[in-house]
């Protein structure tokens, strides 16, 4: 499989229990798959809070999907774990459940040296890969973070065949560019997907095949308008696009980092898309200052009359 395009992470709608509103996430991943330019859609990350789902409502989530998508757009299962034998059943489960690939984060015992180590990089995702026959996209995390990997691991990850793929998540353009060369020069054809999404329209400029990004859960339509324009080498548009993503950028991504996807999920609130934009502890909902912020932010960039 060829990963290409816009390929939104899904936010995971929760009722006032904390339980899956599964209405609600009906009609996200429903209006996610028929927005023009979609070419995927990822379940189970980030943008969902996967670390505090179960086993089972991770099985759950991606088995909604694929009934609800319907075969319209291919399904990525986040594989979220700390063990490489925990990561190889939740592989199993994907493949069981009917996902089209899978996007493996790194386990956070990486960071204490799988930048000097990455044969522990390459152990884990050759024992997924030798378990489970998907198209793996891997997850490359901030250098920052500790736990990102080098350009010549992810140099050596692109040589295994079931790598199809690498979610950029850098945030350094600069370190982007090193990973977009090292990963073309493997000599495979292996995606490169921003999902720097501060600078989106920079990578794609540099050549990305497109993004996964919490933030199209929100915006899929102006992403894809964005990567559309970038394709067709049309910058005056591509950078009208950008402006009109530029205030939600700003209002999504502004400190505390970890509170992002709790303001997507208000703006999908603020939007009607979704009844409410209730999160899961640790994470805590949006003030009233902030959800005004977002609300401006919407209005700025034409979504909200």
């Amino acid at each position: 499989m060829r990963f290409r395009g816009v390929i939104p992470a899904n936010l995971l709608p929760f009722k006032a229990d904390l339980s899956i509103d599964e209405t609600a996430y009906r009609r996200h991943l429903s209006g996610l798959a028929n927005t023009k330019g979609v070419t995927g859609i990822t379940v189970n990350g980030h943008a969902a809070e996967v670390s505090s789902l179960s086993r089972e409502e991770r099985i759950r989530a991606l088995a909604i999907g694929v009934d609800e998508v319907a075969g319209k757009v291919p399904l990525i299962a986040g594989i979220y774990a700390d063990g490489t034998q925990e990561a190889v059943e939740l592989a199993r489960d994907a493949k069981a459940g009917g996902a089209a690939g899978i996007l493996v984060f790194p386990p956070t015992l990486f960071m204490w040296g799988a930048q000097v180590k990455p044969e522990m990089v390459l152990r884990h995702f050759t024992a997924i890969a030798d378990a489970v026959d998907l198209p793996i996209i891997v997850f490359e995390y901030p250098p920052a973070s500790g736990i990102g990997y080098s350009p010549e691991t992810l140099a050596e990850l692109a040589k295994l065949p079931s790598v199809a793929g690498v979610k950029d998540w850098s945030n350094d353009i600069v370190a982007f560019e090193q990973n977009l060369r090292a990963i073309r020069q493997s000599g495979r054809p292996v995606a490169v997907l921003s999902s720097f999404t501060m600078s989106l329209f920079a990578t794609f400029i540099l050549g990305a095949d497109g993004c996964i990004s919490g933030m199209g859960s929100v915006v899929a339509d102006l992403q894809a308008e964005l990567f559309e324009a970038v394709q067709q080498g049309d910058l005056a548009r591509a950078r009208a696009i950008n402006d009109r993503l530029d205030p939600l950028v700003r209002v999504f991504y502004a400190p505390p980092f970890v509170d992002m996807h709790n303001r997507m999920k208000e703006a999908l609130a603020l939007l009607g898309r979704i009844p409410a934009a209730h999160v899961r502890p640790p994470l805590t909902p949006v003030s009233d200052e902030e959800r005004a912020r977002i609300r401006l932010a919407l209005k700025a960039s034409g979504l909200l009359k």
